[in-house]
């Protein structure tokens, strides 16, 4: 299967350990990246460096580097005297994220519908097998996301723009998918048995197989919004 787009690592110019794969500071902002987008460490909790650094095997120093780098990221936010804290969540952050990712998600959509050839179509097939045949919480669990459907959503949403062929938009694209993430697995909980998340993936796969490009983007928009409102209802403005 074609890698999938996501958010490249500043330049190199930096000269942030954590941009470069395979240093212990890169290792660290990996797991705490992960960490937050699932929701280990929760919207607003408070990042102890000396923890981090025990919990990781590595040093202070790493850890204050990959800390700097998620706040260019905007996934930490540090404060004078009170050290790094995970970004909030907010309505008005929640809705700026949705309106901001439609309008290049859309964008992607379209551009991949134009000009995806038969490989894509094959990539875009197989992604959706797969993230059809699991669940998406964990078994006796409704409340946890399975991590497993969750990198079959990502690289279903990610094949269904691969073909775009504008890397810029590619990489907004992943950096809104990832920020996005954090306020999706909110909603997991919350959603009930009214939400059919199988068969608004199921409507965006025939949209796109069919090279519908208006019903992709509107299907996209509305599974978007879907998810935006469901999470509004349970955080603060």
């Amino acid at each position: 299967m074609k890698a999938l787009h996501t958010l490249p690592a500043p330049a190199a110019a930096s000269g942030i350990d954590a941009d470069v794969p395979g240093t212990k500071a890169y290792r660290a902002y990996a797991q705490i990246r992960a960490d937050i987008l699932c929701c280990r460490h929760a919207p607003g909790t408070k990042l102890n460096i000396s923890a981090l650094a025990d919990e990781l095997d590595v040093s202070l120093g790493a850890v204050r580097e990959a800390l700097s780098k998620l706040q260019s990221e905007a996934l930490v936010v540090a404060e004078p005297q009170r050290g790094y804290t995970v970004s909030p969540v907010s309505a008005k952050e929640l809705a700026e994220i949705t309106e901001a990712r439609i309008a290049v998600e859309t964008m992607c959509l379209r551009a991949s519908l134009a000009k995806g050839d038969l490989g894509w179509e094959t990539r875009i097939v197989a992604a959706w097998h797969r993230l059809s045949r699991l669940s998406e919480t964990d078994e006796g669990a409704r409340e946890h996301l399975s991590e497993q459907w969750a990198r079959a959503h990502s690289e279903f949403h990610g094949a269904l723009v691969d073909a775009c062929g504008n890397e810029w938009l590619l990489r907004m694209r992943a950096m809104l998918y990832e920020q996005s993430e954090r306020y999706r697995r909110i909603s997991v909980p919350l959603q009930g048995k009214s939400r059919d998340v199988r068969g608004e993936h199921q409507a965006l796969f025939d949209a796109a197989m069919a090279r519908d490009a208006d019903r992709a983007a509107a299907t996209l928009e509305s599974h978007l919004k879907r998810t935006a409102t469901i999470v509004a209802s349970s955080i603060a403005p």
